[in-house]
């Protein structure tokens, strides 16, 4: 792992989903100047950066993952400009700015691409993965077939109409296979470098990256994409070493070993992230086991020596809203957990207020059944709840139509909401540095069946305790230390005696410790 820039130390991300947060001019589609416009909101919540989903320009297939010009703001969401004076607008209330890049494939309507389709050899020949004969498709990938005069198949990455980027394989092993040092590998990631470049010289702060443990194919446990961010890494060290990092790949271990600031533990795949939030029964929700989850945490985190840095997320818009299994009171001692971690808490746009999975939704630009978490963010009372001015039946996506749905508005005004429960653990977080991001955890109690979650978090000679148990029974837990001062209580709290915490039913509690 590189130098990390320090304000990544305390940092509390807000993701936004561009087209459905904040519409500016009365399309029905959320802009860039819309988010402009919610600065001051997102920093009065306590959070310090922002993840923008995908806001190039696209044909939106999949929501902007399949980009045709990665330096090119979609029109619908405004300009290269309205862009640049977002990076402005949150450095100047001390906000950090990451995009979300999407390295490992692009729209079929890409240029690059439409040069790739023809038969005669040129620059892009060789920068999407080709196999030598439209009879042979590329084993383990779906494929395009039979759409240019080129002969040969062309690899793609999830939708059909997202072409694969040549970045090389560790291990050939098919003629039309190049490797990693080939000069088409080598031009993709060059091109990479490119459009880092671009984004970083006017006043983006960094990247999500999109499926970063992907890119090289063939790759022996990650050693060749590894290998691939590491001559990122010293590109970005040499140009432009505060930009901050962060991927969606799932092995910390071998994600900072690549040069990766923080990682994301993902909701599919060994994790058991969504043991805890979304499954048939899950944690937080009172009945479930969290002690598969925190093997796994306990083991990433070890192989990462202890780094901090792996990103917990509410959610995203690739999985179900909290809301949707997790329910009232709940939420808050999910959020208590997850704003009590080590690396960077994320916050989903709308979680904050338990915005609702909406059921039923047709797809839209390729959400499917992700489509119902990506609905329009509820702001107040007003028509389209502050989204939009347009008619309802031109929005991007049906608002939530639940009568009691929830706002920001409502909620403000509500001591005892999600929102200010939210702000209550943020303003927490920032004040006790062991609570932080590089703040060290020692879990105490797994959340087994039946039992709570217990850990503590240290840094320079501070402790703090944690204890939470979303269950309908009261549990006790044995601790070293002495317990000095309850920091931070939800619900009826615990009973603390010398070296044993009784944490209640529905109930968390924080408490500093010699």
């Amino acid at each position: 792992m590189s130098k990390r820039p320090e304000w990544l130390d305390n940092a509390v991300f807000y993701e936004i989903y561009p087209q459905s947060f904040k519409d500016t001019d009365g399309d029905g589609i959320g802009n860039i100047n819309g988010i402009t416009e919610k600065l001051p909101y997102i920093k009065e919540l306590g959070c310090t950066a922002i993840w923008i989903n995908p806001c190039f320009e696209s044909p939106f297939g999949d929501a902007g993952y399949d980009v045709s010009d990665y330096c090119k703001v979609a029109p619908r969401y405004g300009t290269n400009d309205d862009l640049v004076n977002l990076f402005h607008e949150a450095h100047r209330l001390g906000l950090h700015v990451l995009l979300d890049l999407v390295p490992g494939h692009t729209s079929w309507e890409h240029p690059w691409f439409k040069e790739s389709m023809k038969a005669e050899r040129n620059e892009f020949t060789d920068r999407y993965i080709w196999t030598d004969s439209i009879w042979e498709e590329p084993a383990g990938y779906g494929s395009l077939r039979g759409i240019s005069d080129r002969d040969g198949s062309c690899a793609v990455n999830f939708f059909t109409h997202q072409p694969a980027l040549n970045y090389g394989f560790y291990k050939p092993d098919r003629p039309w296979q190049q490797s990693m040092d080939s000069a088409g590998a080598i031009a993709t990631r060059e091109a990479l470098k490119d459009i880092m470049r671009f984004w970083l010289s006017r006043g983006c702060d960094g990247f999500r990256v999109d499926m970063a443990g992907s890119l090289v194919k063939n790759d022996e446990n990650g050693r060749g994409t590894i290998a691939l961010w590491q001559n990122i890494r010293a590109f970005l060290e040499k140009e432009f070493p505060e930009a901050a990092m962060v991927s969606e790949w799932g092995e910390p271990y071998q994600s900072l070993a690549g040069g990766f600031h923080m990682d994301f533990l993902l909701h599919f795949g060994t994790s058991h992230y969504n043991d805890l939030f979304r499954c048939e029964k899950p944690f937080f929700e009172g009945n479930g086991d969290a002690s598969e989850f925190v093997a796994k945490y306990t083991d990433s985190y070890g192989r990462s020596k202890g780094k901090g840095l792996i990103c917990i997320p509410s959610g995203n818009h690739d999985m179900d809203r909290l809301a949707r299994h997790i329910h009232g009171d709940n939420q808050k001692l999910a959020f208590a957990f997850l704003l009590s971690m080590p690396g960077a808490p994320y916050i989903y746009y709308g979680d904050e207020i338990g915005m609702n999975y909406v059921e039923g939704l047709t797809s839209v630009e390729g959400g499917y059944g992700r489509t119902g978490s990506r609905s329009p963010m509820q702001w107040d009372d007003s028509v389209n709840a502050g989204f939009s001015t347009a008619p309802a039946d031109q929005l991007y996506i049906p608002m939530d139509p639940d009568p009691n749905r929830p706002t920001v508005q409502a909620q403000l005004g509500d001591k005892a909401s999600l929102l200010n429960e939210i702000k209550k653990l943020i303003s927490l977080r920032q004040a006790n540095k062991p609570l932080q991001s590089l703040g060290k955890i020692e879990f105490i109690c797994n959340g087994a069946a039946g039992k709570p979650l217990a850990y503590t978090r240290s840094l320079n000679g501070e402790l703090i305790f944690v204890a939470i148990n979303p269950g309908g029974d009261s549990a006790e837990i044995s601790i070293n230390g002495t317990f000095k001062e309850v920091i931070y209580r939800f619900g009826t709290g615990a009973d603390l005696h010398d070296k044993k915490c009784i944490i209640h039913a529905g109930s968390a509690v924080f408490v500093t410790l010699s």
